[in-house]
């Protein structure tokens, strides 16, 4: 397809037990995967997806109040480490987290420290890739701290924004019930359509009246991670990004178009999610590609 990497999620009960013991099966899989990706001249980011202390949509998240959570969290990368360091550095890099969900972001900052002082006692050239708290939003960089005097970071943004495009009807959202009108680029939703839907479905829609999104609007909404990178010189990588299957395809189409424009000319680094499934994938679960997707995204 062109693509050049693979951001490989992995969640803590596949990987380990509740004792922070290894699935020896999983961990073999794992390389092995690395191993066919490099094969096919890819390289791979290991995502540290969901943890049992740690879901980004669940409402109890041990993980920032727990002490024991967090020592667990850094043995994770620290056993990561001591199977996967055989890999070179230009191949395989370590994302710590998947979309931290901070009540403060301090919080964060420092669980991100101590993992990156964990993994660097084992590996110090490791590239290692950081996003910003809630949900690695392009609207909480200002607040991320980096450890200094680190030159092998690289920063991750997650962006999914207009939501109402994004994730029309998603079934895990509030847009759940959602299937009224939505448009890109420009009006996402005018006022007359509004007026015009069920009055049920006008409670998740209000916040969308007469918003305009466009390719430049999509890029003032980046400042803060692109002013981050700037300033601290780091590349910059957007991780996740992508729409649900279900809205207009001539829209989803543009603003996939939009975002890889720039994505180019920002010089920004990009995963779609994701590769296969009948929702966001580049191929439905039967393996049909999209080929004017694919097309768009490795142009």
């Amino acid at each position: 397809m062109g693509f050049d990497h693979i951001r490989l999620p992995i969640d803590e009960e596949q990987m380990w037990d509740e004792d922070g013991v290894r699935h020896q099966e999983a961990f073999e899989l794992m390389e092995k995967c690395i191993n066919w990706s490099i094969e096919s001249d890819l390289r791979v980011i290991i995502d540290l997806h969901i943890l049992r202390s740690h879901h980004f949509n669940h409402p109890e998240k041990p993980l920032w109040t727990d002490v024991a959570e967090q020592n667990k969290f850094y043995d994770f990368w620290r056993d990561l480490s001591a199977a996967l360091n055989q890999f070179p550095n230009g191949k395989l890099a370590y994302e710590l987290m998947n979309e931290a969900v901070a009540d403060d972001p301090e919080a964060w900052n420092n669980l991100l420290a101590n993992a990156v002082e964990a993994i660097r006692a084992l590996e110090p050239e490791r590239t290692i890739v950081i996003g910003s708290n809630r949900w690695q939003s392009v609207h909480t960089f200002d607040d991320l701290k980096i450890p200094e005097h680190d030159p092998n970071i690289l920063l991750s943004f997650h962006f999914y924004e207009p939501f109402l495009l994004t994730h029309f009807h998603a079934s895990w959202t509030g847009l759940k019930d959602y299937k009224g009108p939505v448009h890109y680029p420009g009006n996402i939703l005018t006022r007359e359509e509004y007026d015009n839907l069920p009055e049920e479905l006008k409670p998740v829609a209000e916040k969308w009246i007469d918003r305009e999104f466009t390719k430049e609007v999509i890029l003032g909404m980046w400042r803060q991670p692109i002013e981050k990178a700037k300033t601290l010189g780091f590349p910059l990588y957007c991780g996740e990004f992508g729409i649900i299957k279900g809205p207009p395809e001539s829209d989803r189409l543009n603003w996939y178009k939009d975002m890889i424009q720039l994505f180019d000319e920002q010089g920004i680094g990009y995963a779609n999610w994701n590769y296969k499934s009948g929702s966001f994938g580049l191929i439905d679960e039967g393996g049909q590609r999209n080929e004017e997707l694919i097309g768009i995204l490795t142009p």
